[in-house]
C-alpha cells in the first residue's frame, strides 16, 4: 500500500455494538480511561523487555523504557506514548476493529441492562480497556511502530461511529502514540495535576516511568518486591485492580518472599466474585511470571493447578533464566518446587479462613466452589486437605435455616478445624506463613485486625453448609455409610421422596445440588473409613421400622399389586419391589447396585455422552393409603382402573427425577383417571 494511501475498514457487527454504546452512555467513572490506557502501556514495555533481554533484535534498541503523557489544557488534547512492542498492520484490524475477546458481548448486554448507564470501572474487566477512551474523545489517533525492524509504521484514526481508517506513518521509533481532543464535558483530563493526580491513585506502582509533561510521577515501582508491611492496604489493592481490570477490591492477598533452596517473591490475591465467562472460556488469566523484574510470561498456567486458577497475581523469581519458555517452564524442577510451595500457601490461607474468617470462605466458595473443588480429581497428593475443605448441604442444615427462616441457622458443632497441616520445609523463609495451622498469622492480622471479633453473620456464615468431618462427629454409633443425594437445585433435593426414611430416623443427608458433586463426591468412596453412599441406590442397608403400626398390604395381596406395576411398567424397570424408605409418597424410583445416579446421567447426557437412562427400581410403600386402595379395588376386580392408576404413579416418578418422555401422555392418562374416580 503506497504511503499516501489511506485504507477504510468498518468494524465487526459487535464491534459496532460495543462503540455505540461507549459513546452514548453515561459513565459515573469515565476517569478509568487512563489507568486502561497505562495498563496496555505497560503490557507493551513488558513484552519488548523481554524480546531484549533474550537476545532478540528489536527497532530503535537504545529507547528508554517509558510512558509519556502530553496533556494541554488550552488545545484540550492528550496524547500517552510508550517505547513497548508496538503493533503490526494486522495487530491493528484484529485488536482494534473486532471484538477483543468473549467478554465484550457480555460488557454490551450489561449496558443495555443499565439503560446505558454503566460505572466505567467494568470496562476493564470485560476486555475491552482501550475503548474507554472513546468514553472521552471525539476522535483516537493510533501512531504505532512494532519491534521488529522489519515492520512498517501505521497510522490508525477512527471517531468510533463505525469505521476506522489505516495508513502508512512516518513513525521511525518503535512503540505507540494515541492522541486525542477531550469532549468539552470531560476538558478536566487536559490538566497535567488531574492526570498525575490520577496516576499516583491507579498506576504508582507501575514498574516503568510514566512523566506527564515531562515530569515523572510515579514512584512505586514492583510492589512484590517490597516488605509486606510497607505495602499499604490501598497500594495493594489498587494494584490488584490494576492487573485485574477489576473494580472491586480482592477478598484477600498474599504476599510471599521465599529464601532459601529457592528465591521468589509473590503477590497472589483471590476475587470477590468470578470474572464474566469465568467457567466457560479458556482464556482466563491467572499468574504473570517475572524473572527478576523482567516480564517472562503474561498467564504462566505452569504455576497454579487448574482449579486454582481463580488466584491471580505475580511471581518472580531469581532462580529462573532469562529465555525461559512455555516449554522449558513445564519441566523445569524450579517451577515446580515455586508451584509447590504456592498450593500450599494458597490452601493455608483458604483452611484459615475456615477455622477464623467463615465468611470469607463462604463469598470464595459461592463463588469458586466448583472449580475448587474439581481438584479432588486432579490434585492427588492434596486430596485429603481437599476433602476438609468440602462443605455441603444437608438434609440438617436445610432444616434449621428452613425454621429460622434466613439464609443461616443454627449449626449443632462447629466445624473441624483440618487436620493436615501447612507442609513447608526448614529452609524456607517466608514473610507471610500459610494460613491454616496453628502458627500461621492471616495477612488480616498484620494489618491490625487481630483483636476483632467476627459479627454475627460472620460467624452464621457456613451454618447452613456441612464439612464432611463436622457430619461424621455427629453420626449415631449405628450409622456405618455416609449418606448423600445429588440432584439439579435445592428445592428439588429436599422434596425428593427418597429422603422420607432419613428423616424420620434422624439421619442426615448431604444434598449435592452443584453440578460438579456428581463427578466428585462419588469419587471419594470412602471418609474416615465411612463409605459414601447414594440414597438413590436400591441396596442400602434399611432397617424396618419397628414402632410401625400403619395397617399394609401383606402376603398376596402385596405379590398381587407388585405383579400390577411389573406388567404397568414393563421392561422399563428392573424390578418393583416393596419399599423400606418411603414414609409419605406411594412410589419412587431407584438405582441398582452398579447402576448410575439420575442426576450424574443427565450431566452426562449434557456433555453429549449420552449412554441412556439406566434401568430404574421401582419401589411401592405398602403403606400408603393410595397403594391400600389399589390393593382393595384389585380384590374387587378393577384390575384395567388399577393398571391406569399404577402406570400413572410410575410416571409420577419419572417426572419426580426428570425422566418423563411424554407429558402429553402423562397429562391425558390423568385426565382419565380423574374422569373415572368423578364418575364412581
Amino acid at each position: 500500500m503506497a504511503k499516501s494511501t489511506k485504507q477504510q475498514f468498518e468494524f465487526k457487527a459487535e464491534m459496532k455494538q460495543l462503540l455505540h454504546l461507549i459513546v452514548n452512555s453515561l459513565y459515573t467513572n469515565p476517569e478509568v480511561f487512563l489507568r486502561e490506557l497505562i495498563s496496555n502501556a505497560s503490557d507493551a514495555l513488558n513484552k519488548v523487555r523481554f524480546k531484549q533481554v533474550t537476545g532478540e533484535e528489536v527497532q530503535s534498541p537504545k529507547l528508554p523504557a517509558e510512558i509519556k503523557i502530553e496533556v494541554d489544557e488550552e488545545k484540550q488534547t492528550f496524547t500517552i506514548e510508550d517505547s513497548g512492542i508496538g503493533m503490526t498492520f494486522e495487530d491493528l484490524t484484529e485488536r482494534l476493529g473486532t471484538v477483543a475477546s468473549s467478554g465484550t458481548m457480555k460488557f454490551i448486554e450489561q449496558l443495555k441492562d443499565q439503560k446505558n448507564k454503566l460505572d466505567g470501572n467494568m470496562i476493564g474487566q470485560f476486555g475491552v480497556g482501550f475503548y474507554s477512551a472513546f468514553m472521552v474523545a471525539e476522535e483516537i489517533t493510533v501512531e504505532t511502530r512494532h519491534a521488529d525492524p522489519k515492520e512498517k509504521a501505521w497510522k490508525w484514526v477512527s471517531d468510533g461511529q463505525g469505521t476506522y481508517e489505516i495508513e502508512e506513518s512516518d513513525r521511525t521509533e518503535r512503540g505507540t502514540r494515541i492522541s486525542f481532543r477531550l469532549k468539552d464535558e470531560h476538558k478536566e483530563f487536559a490538566g497535567s495535576e488531574r492526570i498525575k493526580q490520577l496516576i499516583r491513585k491507579y498506576s504508582n506502582f507501575v514498574d516503568y516511568s510514566i512523566k506527564v509533561n515531562g515530569e515523572e510521577v510515579n514512584s512505586q515501582g514492583a510492589l512484590w518486591h517490597k516488605n509486606k508491611n510497607d505495602v499499604t492496604e490501598e497500594e495493594r489493592n489498587e494494584f490488584y485492580k490494576f492487573i485485574t481490570n477489576d473494580f472491586q477490591e480482592p477478598l484477600d492477598h498474599l504476599h510471599l518472599a521465599m529464601e532459601g533452596r529457592m528465591n521468589f517473591k509473590a503477590l497472589l490475591f483471590v476475587p470477590k466474585k468470578a470474572k464474566p465467562d469465568f467457567f466457560r472460556t479458556e482464556n482466563l488469566k491467572s499468574v504473570q511470571l517475572f524473572s527478576n523484574r523482567v516480564f517472562v510470561q503474561e498467564d504462566c498456567k505452569d504455576l497454579i493447578p487448574e482449579y486454582l486458577r481463580f488466584v491471580e497475581g505475580v511471581v518472580d523469581s531469581e532462580d529462573l533464566p532469562l529465555n525461559v519458555s512455555r516449554e522449558v517452564t513445564q519441566y523445569s524442577p524450579v517451577m515446580n518446587k515455586i508451584k509447590d510451595v504456592l498450593v500450599n500457601k494458597i490452601l493455608g490461607m483458604i483452611e484459615y479462613w475456615v477455622e477464623s474468617e467463615p465468611e470469607k470462605f463462604r463469598t470464595f466458595y459461592d463463588e469458586f466452589g466448583p472449580l475448587f473443588k474439581s481438584g479432588l480429581n486432579s490434585d492427588f497428593a492434596n486430596r485429603d486437605r481437599l476433602t476438609e475443605l468440602l462443605h455441603f448441604h444437608s438434609t440438617r442444615t436445610v432444616a434449621a435455616t428452613d425454621d429460622n427462616g434466613s439464609g443461616a441457622g443454627k449449626s449443632a458443632k462447629k466445624d473441624a478445624t483440618a487436620d493436615s497441616k501447612t507442609k513447608g520445609t526448614e529452609e524456607e523463609k517466608s514473610d507471610s506463613k500459610a494460613k491454616g495451622t496453628e502458627e500461621a498469622k492471616s495477612d488480616s492480622k498484620a494489618e491490625g485486625r487481630e483483636g476483632a471479633d467476627n459479627d454475627a453473620s460472620d460467624k452464621k456464615a457456613l451454618d447452613d453448609l456441612v464439612s464432611m468431618s463436622a457430619y461424621v462427629e455427629r453420626m449415631p454409633e449405628s450409622q456405618k455409610e455416609i449418606y448423600y443425594l445429588s440432584g439439579e437445585n435445592l428445592d428439588e433435593l429436599k422434596r425428593d421422596p427418597k429422603l422420607e426414611y432419613f428423616r424420620k430416623k434422624g439421619i442426615e443427608v448431604l444434598l449435592l445440588a452443584d453440578p460438579v458433586d456428581a463427578f466428585v463426591v462419588p469419587g471419594l468412596g470412602t471418609y474416615k473409613e465411612k463409605p459414601l453412599k447414594s440414597i438413590e441406590k436400591a441396596d442400602l442397608d434399611l432397617e424396618e421400622d419397628a414402632d410401625d403400626k400403619q395397617e399394609k398390604v401383606a402376603g398376596d395381596a402385596l405379590d398381587q399389586l407388585v405383579a400390577v406395576f411389573k406388567e404397568v411398567s414393563g421392561d422399563r424397570v428392573e424390578n418393583v419391589v416393596p419399599s423400606k424408605r418411603l414414609v409419605d409418597s406411594a412410589v419412587t424410583l431407584t438405582i441398582g447396585k452398579e447402576g448410575m445416579d439420575s442426576h450424574m446421567e443427565q450431566m452426562m447426557k449434557m456433555m453429549g455422552q449420552d449412554m441412556g437412562p439406566s434401568k430404574r427400581i421401582l419401589e411401592i410403600n405398602p403403606s400408603h393409603p393410595v397403594i391400600r386402595n389399589l390393593s382393595g379395588m384389585q380384590q374387587k376386580g378393577e384390575g384395567e382402573l388399577v393398571k391406569l392408576m399404577a402406570r400413572q404413579l410410575y410416571d409420577g416418578a419419572l417426572l419426580m427425577q426428570g425422566d418423563l418422555e411424554s407429558p402429553g401422555e402423562f397429562v391425558k392418562r390423568m385426565t382419565q383417571v380423574m374422569e373415572k374416580a368423578t364418575s364412581r
